[in-house]
């Protein structure tokens, strides 16, 4: 006798009907409904806490508090130039500079390969705008804005800053620097909402979850060395 084959679910729109079929029980059905508010509960709340830190401290260049150091956060090279984006917010940090709202400038970004140098190229897109070169204080290993918050504060010393970033990941960036010690206030540089502003403010929604667990957590950045009197020669100079 041929065995039995197992009955193959139905396919077709009465096979889809039956796998969206609502429970039969009204306490089913409420326990779905609270485990989707849940999960939306627990999937906005790391935006939540972020603006929660952050929204009373972000300013423009006009109305952010003087503090002696800026950090700016590396966004990308194209043909080892800074792309317009980090060309924006160092724009920005070359105008609190020149306004005397900060003393120094610390350029935070990637140097993990001999041919990729951030710290660089911003360094000489300040000076080409005003900054003088002694005023510029270089971190190599700012590999993501947890990394760079932490190294500003560990290993370069820094206790407060104005951070400049771009608007959509502004908030990010004082939350985790507040959560690395730094007392901060932000600049958002603004920026036509194109594609690369969407493709960023979709970032920050996933970037979110992972800032949550970074300033809950603490973690070590990737490289934490020795401490580097950078800022604080750069402040002596400055006559701090």
């Amino acid at each position: 006798m041929r065995p039995r084959l197992p009955l193959r679910p139905r396919s077709g729109p009465a096979g889809l009907r039956g796998l969206l079929r609502l429970p039969r029980t009204r306490r089913a059905r409420r326990r779905i409904v609270q485990t989707g508010m849940l999960a939306c509960v627990l999937a906005l709340a790391p935006a939540t806490w972020m603006h929660a830190v952050a929204d009373s401290r972000v300013r423009t260049v006009a109305q952010v508090p003087s503090e002696d150091v800026a950090v700016v956060f590396g966004a990308g090279l194209w043909k080892g130039r800074p792309t317009p984006y980090l060309a924006h917010r160092l724009d920005a940090a070359a105008e609190l500079y020149r306004a005397g709202k900060v003393k120094v400038v610390l350029v935070t970004g990637d140097n993990s390969r001999v041919e990729y140098d951030e710290p660089d190229a911003m360094r000489t897109y300040l000076t080409a705008r005003g900054v003088p070169d002694k005023r510029i204080v270089s971190d190599y290993a700012g590999f993501d804005t947890w990394d760079s918050c932490v190294r500003a504060k560990k290993i370069f010393g820094v206790e407060r800053a104005v951070l400049v970033t771009q608007g959509f990941h502004i908030r990010r960036a004082v939350a985790l620097c507040r959560a690395a010690g730094i007392e901060s206030y932000g600049v958002g540089v603004a920026e036509p909402h194109d594609a690369t502003w969407l493709y960023g403010g979709t970032r920050e929604m996933f970037a979110a979850g992972k800032a949550a667990l970074d300033a809950a957590f603490t973690p070590d950045p990737t490289f934490l060395g020795a401490r580097e009197p950078g800022v604080s020669e750069a402040l002596a100079a400055a006559g701090r």
